[in-house]
């Protein structure tokens, strides 16, 4: 099998490109701007879902689902939250189309909506608006929901599962009695992802606020995780928001106290989306493919037999299928690839490919020996193993190789993690060895725009765990009481 990726220190982007198409992860669609998502690569995001959603509802969160659609006006009742998403909205005018009898298929300019809809780019002004059913007494409350969906946001420049004009998430809404309540929300959804992102995507975060120029439109504080790619730029995995009463008030959300006075509730929105399957690709694959967390693969084992004759393979075929049933009983997913038209060599190249954890290839000689050839995916090392034990093994070695894809992650963080002291050695930094760069930050919104226009980093987060240090912006040389994380960023 011809993998054909371009390698990643020649052109990183391309190399991306490579393996989500050639992993079988998604293509671009007839559709500009939008992607499909191919039944590989969706059933890496259907893991993350099920370990997400079960995390939600561990800590109290309901699922429900509200329109695709939105009216106009709710828009304008938020004015930040307007203004943040106007530039990427989708808008439906008219319902009906027809016939202009010459075969053309043309929008009929009588059916014209009365009030224009948008495409959901987020959902907060519709949920807000239903919520006002929904909450009148603090016996009503904490009202905490989440949905699973698509959303839309017109982009002018995409890349697969990274930025796309259509992309699936879920968002988290919650009312709560007391702005208390709700920024302990927003933390405890904070620490959801990020318990995720390292112990299920093998991804160290940095957990941190962002500054006001880059926080959600409508909120009063976005707390996020940031992860590094391996090319040194930054990813935001996830965001929590505390919106304080904004959306309460704009859609007069109140609610009768236990002291019996009418309050207006306090709110959070969270959510990550498709753009985690990005995340987990540029964070940990090599030039042979895609590299796996197990937690994620969809595939965790697979077994490639390899034969001269139908009595070998059934005899190869007897040993499989009692180590896969040993395997699933203990919630491992295991393939026995033992189609007869492709060769051995195009099936290791397939699953290398396809990033799954272990191979296992078992031939005549195996049997007779009582071994088989194990292959992991992450560092590519083969070696013969007993066949006894192997239910034991196997399971041992995909913990193993979970903590080693997060130890590698983690320690090309630590070395990209450099602080730097003047602008000059931060446009330095930026330019050759890049990551995160701690540096001095006045507090204003006008230098942290004006870095941004002359070096495309941004401020990725103040960190949650920040130590308080006396210094001086690299900009405006204004004094300074802590250091930020800047990078350039997906």
């Amino acid at each position: 099998m011809s993998k054909g990726i371009t390698s990643k220190n020649e052109d990183y982007s391309q190399w991306y490109n490579d393996i989500v198409i050639k992993a079988d992860l998604a293509e671009h669609s007839s559709v500009k701007g939008c992607m499909v998502i191919k039944p590989y690569g969706y059933s890496i995001w259907e893991k993350m879902q099920a370990v997400l959603d079960q995390k939600f509802k561990d800590t109290g969160h309901s699922n429900a689902y509200f329109p695709l659609f939105i009216p106009k006006s709710f828009f304008s009742k938020e004015a930040s939250h307007v203004e943040g998403f106007a530039t990427e909205c989708a808008v439906v005018t008219h319902y009906r189309l027809k016939n202009d009898g010459n075969g053309n298929i043309i929008v009929d300019e009588t059916a014209k909506l009365e009030e224009e809809l948008i495409v959901r780019p987020t959902s907060e002004t519709i949920i807000w608006n239903t919520f006002r059913g929904w909450i009148q007494s603090y016996r009503d409350l904490p009202l905490l929901i989440n949905q699973w969906a698509n959303v839309v946001r017109w982009e002018m420049r995409t890349r697969l599962f990274l930025r796309t004009t259509e992309f699936l998430w879920q968002e988290g809404h919650t009312a709560h009695s007391t702005a208390e309540e709700a920024i302990e929300e927003t933390t405890r959804m904070l620490d959801v992802y990020a318990d995720f992102a390292e112990n299920w995507m093998a991804l160290p975060v940095v957990k941190g606020v962002k500054t006001p120029n880059e926080r959600f439109a409508g909120a009063l504080d976005t707390y996020c995780i940031e992860a590094l790619m391996q090319d040194g730029k930054a990813l935001q995995a996830g965001t929590s928001h505390f919106l304080g009463q904004n959306f309460a008030k704009a859609f007069d959300v109140k609610f009768t106290n236990k002291e019996g006075k009418i309050d207006h509730v306090w709110a959070s929105s969270w959510g990550v989306s498709t753009r985690l399957i990005g995340a987990l690709i540029m964070a940990h694959s090599d030039d042979a493919g895609l590299v796996l967390p197990p937690k994620l693969a969809p595939i965790q084992v697979v077994i490639v037999p390899i034969y001269k004759s139908d009595e070998e393979l059934k005899k190869i075929s007897e040993f499989v299928n009692e180590l896969m049933s040993k395997l699933k009983r203990q919630g491992i997913s295991v393939k026995y690839d033992d189609r007869d038209t492709q060769r051995p060599g195009f099936k290791f190249a397939e699953y290398e490919l396809k990033g799954v954890p272990i191979r296992l290839a078992i031939g005549g000689r195996d049997m007779e020996n009582g071994t088989v050839e194990l292959a992991r995916r992450d560092t590519r090392e083969k070696n013969t193993v007993v066949q006894d034990g192997l239910e034991i093994y196997i399971p041992q070695l995909l913990e193993e190789i979970q903590e080693n894809i997060y130890n590698k992650a983690f320690e090309y963080r630590a070395g990209h993690i450099t602080k730097a002291d003047s602008y000059d050695e931060f446009k330095e930094l930026l330019d050759g060895k890049a990551g995160f760069i701690s540096a001095h930050w006045d507090g204003s919104p006008e230098t942290e725009q004006k870095i941004k226009e002359e070096t495309k980093a941004t401020i990725r987060c103040v960190p949650l765990d920040n130590e308080l240090e006396e210094g001086v912006c690299i900009y405006s040389g204004k004094p300074s009481t802590q250091r930020v994380l800047f990078a350039r960023a997906y």
